[in-house]
């Protein structure tokens, strides 16, 4: 398995932005397709946002156009820039990866999760 570590949660107003981070520790980083998926209390997890290692992408239809997802190969890093945040976002978000993972779906391999609050 993949060892997923996320950063960059945390509270922020209505309208704000946050970036989240994902490092992976292995080397084949490079050949998963990876994701960052979200629960909300008393919610299934569901799909934000993916990207294969050739930087192809999808996005749940409530994250497009604020949300941004980036990886950076060299750095086994995988990058989530939230904008315009609303408390409908608040949820703990969860890097993905590893064996299995596609743009429709989770591989094996999954972060501790980081929380994001949206309140004013």
């Amino acid at each position: 398995q993949v060892q997923l570590v996320e950063s960059g949660g945390g509270l922020v107003q209505p309208g704000g932005s946050l970036r989240l981070s994902c490092a992976a520790s292995a080397s084949i980083f490079s050949m998963y397709v990876m994701g960052w998926y979200r629960q909300a209390p008393g919610k299934q997890r569901e799909l934000v946002a993916a990207i294969t290692s050739g930087g192809s992408t999808v996005y749940a239809g409530s994250m497009k156009g604020r949300f941004t997802i980036s990886r950076d190969n060299a750095r086994n890093t995988v990058y989530l820039q939230m904008n315009d945040l609303g408390p409908e976002d608040t949820a703990v978000y969860y890097c993905n990866g590893g064996r299995g993972a596609s743009l429709w779906g989770p591989g094996d391999s999954w972060g501790q999760g980081t929380q994001v609050t949206v309140s004013s």
